[in-house]
């Protein structure tokens, strides 16, 4: 997981410290008028969390255009659903016991929680720098920025103080790197990876998908 961040940070500072079309702009080159829906695709990926077990996901993103020249805004919902890791349940189940013991003033009890699980419901809005490769190929690298709904659920911990510590609204951020290929003007295909950070919680994401667009290509995004 931190040999892939890395990747993605060194391509998102290559990019920003070379010249290029895309980042030799004025200020006044960016303009919201421009942005319309010119898209939208699904996705398919599998996440790798820090503190639950790997998952799949499952998202939806719109295709806004372009801000300015080379950067392009993306907006997107993705879901996932999984188990925590059983190190970390081992490790709530420990304090929860230590709560207990320090109320009661007795031996400390036997606590099993079950499984528990976590879910993300993600809504973001991504920026990303866009420029054509060999092969008909595009290529992107970007920051984007989110709000991650939190759902804790477990037979054990529905009700209790426990899953109220894990239901949450929390802000996050990611760095992001990918490629797509127009199978014609009005069909793409896509895949990125995506380093998410929230809270306590971090996460590598693979995502695949296809975009269907139902507005002009900009120029440079045509196939040759």
């Amino acid at each position: 997981m931190r040999f892939s961040t890395c990747v993605i940070v060194a391509a998102v500072l290559g990019l920003a410290a070379g010249p290029s079309e895309a980042t030799s702009q004025d200020l006044a080159d960016f303009d919201y008028e421009n942005l319309s829906l010119r898209g939208f695709g699904f996705e398919w990926g599998y996440s790798y969390p820090s503190r639950v077990e790997r998952t799949e996901s499952y998202g939806l993103r719109i295709d806004l255009g372009y801000l300015g020249p080379g950067l392009r805004i993306v907006p997107s919902v993705t879901y996932w659903k999984a188990p925590f890791q059983a190190v970390e349940i081992e490790e709530l189940e420990e304090q929860v016991a230590s709560l207990v013991q320090a109320q009661s003033g007795g031996p400390a009890p036997t606590v099993d929680l079950g499984t528990i699980e976590w879910s993300d419901v993600a809504v973001a809005v991504d920026a990303q720098v866009m420029w054509s490769i060999p092969f008909n190929f595009l290529s992107f690298v970007g920051l984007g920025v989110g709000a991650h709904v939190m759902n804790g659920s477990g037979v054990a911990i529905n009700g209790t103080f426990i899953e109220d510590l894990l239901d949450s609204v929390t802000a996050g951020f990611n760095l992001h790197a990918g490629l797509e290929y127009p199978v014609s003007d009005r069909f793409r295909l896509n895949g990125q990876g995506r380093h998410e950070v929230l809270g306590d919680l971090q996460y590598f994401q693979m995502r695949f998908g296809a975009q269907i667009m139902i507005g002009a290509n900009a120029p440079g995004e045509v196939r040759n």
